[in-house]
């Protein structure tokens, strides 16, 4: 029986096999042992601008790179609108490392430093409340920014636009400075003018047929009349320069005759309620002579049905009863407006002066502090911005916690060796001497005096929030010695 002799490698061989698991090992330790088979995650992200943005440019989150561009390409609405559009479709991968993504995720173009040249994208992961976003997700361009050009802001604010937008404010200021008290004193007349204005608008619902026709027909032969003669109607809007300037010339006399105009309107009240009063026997009068009319003019029969119709529309119990119920109302709104006006001038108007000139210029100030600025991570950030800056903190600092605990504990005492004097009968401790303190306390530790009854828009504003750099507080030993309150 013979033996089989076993094969053997060759040293070929045995070298090729040997350099492919080095090759697979080395790229393993390069990857982490991360799957080459496996697709890359993927989202899209729509900008209203890509601004330069190009495959290959760096995803970056907080600073470390954890994808980059794929492509961009513009959006299919684009290549079909009639306009100029720039929105775009920016396409991402992201590795392991910056997973998860979440649906509320929002994503910057941010141009790199000077030695890098180019932009990259900015990604802020999003709440971890939110869902994940799955792969091949897009985001709208709402939660896309792009960054703002130094072209832009100088074409917005261009010479003749910011000299228009002067020239408009200045003449809106004039225009209500000097108009508003005739305004004012004009509210005092509304009440008549609605309570008659009611009267006219239901006298013009007509009583009698035919009413309408006769106001149509007749409006007919007057445009008629006006067409016969166009070169007059011409002269007559070529002259009304000649009329309105006899009435400047006239502005005096005209200014008293609107002033003695309220007492004639007094005066003339009791005439309109008399002739009112003889206005039955006049459309009884009116009545008896229709018929006569009727027969006189061809084109008042040939509108009878219309007018018919008309006046069944206008009966009491289709808009002319509409007319008379809502008529009662008047009064109501006439005293709604008699008493809005002391609350838009004592409250609405002061409250709003007390925004725009005391409160908003407030918000608008940062408060400068030679400690903690800019040169060491903390830039000077409006009021408005810092006024609730710290919300956020104090919403989560009682969610968030590890094994340990919340994140954020607050120490009852024990804060260290050193007591200082903050105010009367108050102390505080401290674990390394206090170099100084700012804001200093007001001289005798009071407050500046509230004035309630003054009114806000007359305070004198708030222009700068610096405050002086004082020493250190007094120090009065360990804390065991001090005596609290």
């Amino acid at each position: 029986m013979t033996r089989r002799r076993r094969s053997r490698l060759t040293t070929f061989q045995a070298g090729l096999i040997g350099l492919i698991v080095l090759i697979v090992f080395v790229y393993f330790g390069f990857t982490k042992f991360a799957n080459p088979f496996a697709s890359p995650y993927t989202v899209h992200a729509v900008f209203a601008n890509a601004n330069q943005l190009r495959p290959g440019s760096l995803v970056r989150i907080a600073g470390v790179n954890v994808g980059k561009v794929q492509s961009v390409s513009a959006l299919p609405d684009c290549k079909t609108a009639p306009h100029p559009c720039s929105e775009a479709d920016v396409t991402m991968t992201i590795d392991n490392s910056g997973l998860p993504i979440h649906r509320d995720a929002t994503f910057a173009i941010r141009p790199r430093i000077f030695l890098e040249g180019n932009f990259f994208v900015d990604v802020h992961p999003g709440s971890p409340s939110a869902p994940v976003a799955p792969d091949g997700f897009t985001f709208p361009v709402q939660q896309g920014v792009e960054p703002v050009q130094f072209d832009q802001v100088l074409t917005s604010l261009q010479s003749d636009t910011r000299h228009n937008l002067q020239i408009l404010l200045q003449q809106y200021g004039t225009a209500v400075k000097q108009g508003g008290p005739a305004y004012n004193a004009s509210i005092q007349y509304w009440l008549p003018a609605y309570e008659y204005s009611a009267i006219v608008n239901h006298d013009a619902l007509g009583i009698q047929p035919h009413d309408l026709s006769n106001w149509i027909a007749q409006g007919g032969t007057v445009s008629a009349a006006l067409n016969q003669n166009p070169q007059a109607l011409q002269n007559l809007v070529s002259d009304f320069n000649t009329t309105a300037a006899a009435f400047a010339r006239e502005q005096a006399n005209l200014q008293n005759a609107v002033r003695n105009l309220p007492a004639t309107l007094r005066v003339a009240i009791p005439a309109f309620n008399a002739l009112n009063a003889a206005f039955p026997p006049l459309r009884t009068l009116a009545r008896a002579l229709i018929p006569g009319v009727q027969s006189t003019t061809p084109m008042v029969n040939a509108s009878l049905p219309f007018l018919n119709q008309l006046r069944l529309l206008m009966q009491p119990s289709e808009l002319q009863g509409l007319s008379a119920d809502l008529r009662v109302t008047i009064p109501a709104l006439t005293q709604l407006t008699r008493e809005s006006v002391p609350f838009l001038r004592d409250q609405v108007r002061p409250a709003s002066s007390c925004v725009a000139n005391e409160i908003y210029p407030w918000t608008q100030l940062t408060v400068p502090d030679p400690h903690f600025n800019s040169s060491n991570g903390f830039p000077n950030r409006k009021v408005y911005v810092e006024g609730v800056d710290y919300l956020p903190g104090l919403a989560g600092e009682s969610r968030n916690f590890d094994a340990n605990g919340p994140y954020i504990r607050v120490a009852m005492s024990g804060g260290g060796t050193l007591t200082y004097t903050l105010a009367n009968s108050m102390f505080g401790q401290a674990v390394a001497p206090l170099e100084g303190e700012q804001p200093m306390l007001p001289p005798g530790d009071k407050r500046p005096p509230l004035m309630e009854n003054v009114p806000c828009e007359t305070q004198p504003a708030i222009k700068d929030l610096s405050t002086p750099t004082g020493g250190a507080p007094q120090q009065v030993g360990p804390f065991s010695n001090a005596k609290m309150p």
